[in-house]
């Protein structure tokens, strides 16, 4: 059953600390597209800004995978990719199931980028029986009444919620109890897991905030400097709310 405990400590079995791991799909994406254009090497500069990140930092998480490049070089963009698809564990198949089938769930059952990324969409399941059956995607919807067993026949092990809040948690608590041990929750609240349970949250409304907050600070310079007077000190960041890095996660753990 639920403990309260939300995550996972941020460390790795080889030690790589979770905000380097929150970076490493950011080098792929950018790795991914120097391979399509047939690119052979890039430098850490090259790459870094490609990433959106500074090159020192790069080199950093690059050396928890054992990859230092070569001076006056770079590094081997295939190698790299395949490098990073393996550290992130894309260099085999994972089955996903996706709960809750309304026109979140329903844009997510139709996002191609599952597929590329190493990502198979086993099963979309919902409450509503006027849905069992319906192809979303070309994959038909069955009913949650069989959430446990298609969890056991397709052996999933990530599971994405998109219900509304009031089901999240018992949607939760169902697919842990059949065998789920990581989470991607777009349902609007906060979930309980037991130990070896790993939830990452994906909330929209709360980024909309962030940057409406960064927007009314914007807008209160603008103005400020139009009177003539000195825009106020920004308040710096807590330290607990930054990673390891000093990074601040795009995707806050649940």
């Amino acid at each position: 059953m639920a403990t309260g405990r939300t995550h996972r400590p941020a460390t790795r079995s080889r030690g790589i600390p979770e905000a380097t791991v929150a970076r490493l799909p950011l080098y792929l994406r950018a790795l991914t597209a120097l391979s399509e254009r047939s690119v052979p090497t890039v430098s850490s500069e090259e790459l870094a800004a490609a990433a959106g990140v500074n090159s020192a930092k790069l080199r950093k998480d690059f050396s928890y995978l054992g990859s230092y490049g070569t001076r006056g070089v770079g590094y081997d963009v295939e190698y790299l990719v395949y490098q990073i698809s393996r550290e992130l564990g894309l260099t085999q198949d994972w089955p996903v199931v996706i709960v809750g089938i309304g026109n979140l769930g329903a844009a997510l059952a139709n996002y191609g980028g599952f597929a590329s990324r190493g990502f198979r969409v086993a099963a979309l399941i919902d409450a509503d029986p006027g849905l069992t059956g319906k192809p979303v995607a070309g994959i038909p919807v069955q009913h949650t009444d069989d959430l446990e067993k298609i969890i056991k026949d397709d052996r999933v092990s990530i599971g994405v919620i998109a219900t509304p809040a009031g089901a999240a948690q018992q949607v939760c608590d169902r697919l842990v109890a059949a065998g789920v041990t990581s989470i991607l929750n777009f349902a609007p609240t906060v979930l309980s897991v037991p130990d070896g349970v790993d939830v990452r949250k994906v909330d929209l409304s709360i980024e909309l905030q962030i940057l409406a907050f960064h927007e009314q600070r914007k807008s209160g310079e603008e103005t400020a400097a139009g009177d003539g007077a000195l825009p106020a000190a920004v308040t710096p960041r807590d330290d607990a709310d930054q990673g390891p890095d000093g990074d601040v996660p795009a995707v806050m753990p649940a």
